[in-house]
């Protein structure tokens, strides 16, 4: 349901608001409403600060350990300057350790050297140059004509040395390579010692990985700042800007918490209960099971503050139709295991994990009901208990499988509850007459189903069902021809009950068979299940060898029904959203044109 609102439009002194706000925000309990967000040089600095921080969050994510104690740093600042630090700092080691790395490979090829061979040969007027050749180009009479030597040679390259007299022009045929400054062991050395460098850097970026939490507490800090300034730029300024006029909303049931902090501040104060003309914002209030579902509203959007809150109906329904199109109670209970360990894990998700619980318990349930189990038909399965056998439906329905039959009438149902609730609400909002045509079509369709049920069971007479036929049918065209819209002529309300009946007739129509999804889905994922079984057990009989056979199979299931769960959940998640989002609210009227309550406060939600 719907939590009750009080409107507060407050009067203070401007230089006052700094601190007032500052007050409310510990209060906690009033939505200050936010008629606009200047992104100015001081909400530009705030956001800029807050994203900083974010983005060093991110990046010592990655060297966590829990095992390396926090750096002793006293501010968020310092850790983000030693962050910056650190990580500049192994980039550049890290850089440098590829370099070294190169050139120790490159080093090994010309083999171990000492630099005063190099310089003895220069006192004896010999200069040598230095050759990295690729085999597909290298002429191996080149040492017939010059003074040189092969150093080494791999299946890419030749390295080859030349000698030329100082002062004596040389015109050897290939470029000359550089010659490495170190030798290879020199070069090993020295990485060696960058290797030490970048793990003692990354044990110190370990050290202020654990400061994190100091960061996102800064975080939440300057996201409060940044939130208290929107709502000080959004009052509105009076008497040459010396007086400030601001508007909030809270809780009904927090009008003694709110006004007696109104009564103790430097402020004048009128309370009001709001309207829907104030478009007040929306707190959702519901029991444990529902507030789960909460967040699927959220998705589509608040409802209106004269609206109705669809989540009471939404969640039993969601649950139901994901059961549905899920079909199978083993994955069920795979759903239920992921939702406990979802729960109490420490992601982001960890919130969804009685959800994805519940909707696995309404899986098995559903499961055992279509009689699905990991793609095991259960009616067929001759280990299953007889006695159970008896809830699952099999059987058909006026020729048709009673599982789409099944679909089908809570495809109806589902459909004739949300224009009952269309009913009540308009009644509530305008009053009957302006409900007369909705009440007009639920009279029309209940009517007709349990007419026909009880004339189709012999239960009413043929001579009580052709009057019943005829009363039902006058009272609906009424409602639905000539009294839809009160004070027009009822010529033209006829002809706007004519156009209403062929979308109504052409509408409820395509509802009631988009709910066919549910069974199709349930079939195609069961199917999909059994068709990896089938392919496990044709592996395992084909396989002679002892181990492998069970291996294969094994692997076989665990990957086919790990795809098959994968894309059943997708399917189940988004296809009943669109009957509930689409089908549902469509035939109840909801918009969900709401705004969140979102109350000035400095504590995490």
């Amino acid at each position: 349901m719907i939590t009750q609102m009080t409107k507060y439009s407050i009067i203070l002194m401007s230089g006052e608001m700094d601190s007032f706000l500052s007050d409310l925000q510990n209060l906690g309990l009033v939505d200050v409403t936010r008629k606009q967000k200047p992104f100015d040089k001081a909400s530009g600095e705030k956001f800029t600060r807050i994203e900083h921080y974010n983005k060093i969050c991110k990046a010592l994510k990655s060297y966590a350990d829990a095992e390396v104690p926090a750096a002793a740093l006293a501010s968020p600042e310092e850790v983000v300057k030693s962050t910056e630090s650190k990580l500049a700092e192994l980039t550049e080691l890290e850089a440098s350790l590829k370099d070294c790395t190169t050139l120790a490979r490159r080093a090994a090829a010309w083999g171990e050297f000492n630099p005063s061979d190099i310089e003895r040969l220069d006192k004896l007027g010999l200069v040598p140059r230095f050759y990295h050749i690729k085999n597909k180009k290298f002429d191996e009479n080149i040492l017939n004509e010059y003074p040189c030597e092969i150093i080494a040679k791999d299946d890419d390259s030749v390295y080859l040395i030349a000698l030329q007299s100082l002062g004596e022009p040389f015109d050897f045929p290939y470029a000359e390579c550089d010659f490495p400054e170190k030798s290879a062991a020199a070069y090993e050395a020295e990485a060696k010692e960058l290797e030490q460098k970048i793990e003692d850097s990354r044990h110190d970026l370990s050290a202020l990985a654990a400061c994190t939490p100091m960061l996102e507490d800064e975080q939440h800090k300057l996201a409060g700042e940044l939130d208290l300034y929107f709502a000080q730029s959004s009052a509105k300024k009076e008497a040459e800007e010396v007086l400030s006029i601001i508007e909030g909303f809270a809780p009904t049931e927090a009008d003694e918490k709110v006004k007696a902090f109104l009564d103790e501040a430097p402020v004048v104060y009128l309370s009001s209960k709001a309207k829907v003309e104030d478009n007040p914002p929306i707190k959702l209030r519901n029991n444990k099971f529902t507030k789960m579902f909460e967040v699927l509203t959220g998705m589509y959007g608040m409802p209106d503050y004269n609206e109705f809150d669809p989540t009471p109906i939404l969640g039993p329904f969601f649950m139901l139709f994901f059961a549905m199109c899920m079909g199978d109670a083993g994955y069920g209970i795979l759903l239920i295991i992921i939702g406990i360990l979802l729960g109490r894990s420490k992601m982001g998700m960890s919130k969804l994990g009685p959800l994805v619980t519940t909707l696995g318990v309404a899986t098995l349930i559903i499961g055992l009901v279509l009689g699905t189990f990991f793609g095991i038909d259960l009616y067929e399965a001759a280990w299953y208990p007889e006695p159970l056998k008896k809830f699952i439906f099999h059987n058909q329905i006026m020729g048709y499988d009673s599982k789409m039959v099944l679909a089908l009438g809570i495809g109806v149902f589902h459909i004739i509850l949300a224009m009952i609730i269309k009913g009540v609400v308009y009644t509530q909002a305008y009053g009957f007459r302006h409900a007369v045509s909705t009440w007009g079509w639920v009279l029309l369709i209940i009517g007709g189903i349990v007419i026909a049920a009880l004339s189709l069971l012999k239960v009413m007479p043929s001579e009580v069902t052709k009057w019943a036929v005829i009363a039902v049918g006058v009272i609906s065209a009424l409602g639905i021809f000539v009294f839809n819209t009160p004070g027009r002529n009822p010529l033209l309300n006829v002809g706007a009950g004519l156009w209403d009946t062929y979308n109504k007739v052409t509408g409820i129509l395509g509802d009631v068979l988009s709910y066919i999804r549910l069974y199709a889905l349930g079939l195609a994922g069961g199917m999909l299940g059994g068709a990896f079984n089938n392919l496990g057990m044709m592996a395992f009989n084909g396989l002679q060898v002892p181990g492998v056979n069970y291996l294969v199979l094994f692997l076989i299931l665990a990957i086919g029904h790990a795809l098959n769960l994968a894309m059943s959940c997708l399917g189940a998640f988004v296809h009943p959203l669109r009957l509930t989002f689409v089908e549902y609210f469509k035939n109840s009227g909801y918009e969900g044109k709401g705004k969140l309550y979102k109350p000035l406060t400095n504590k995490k939600q």
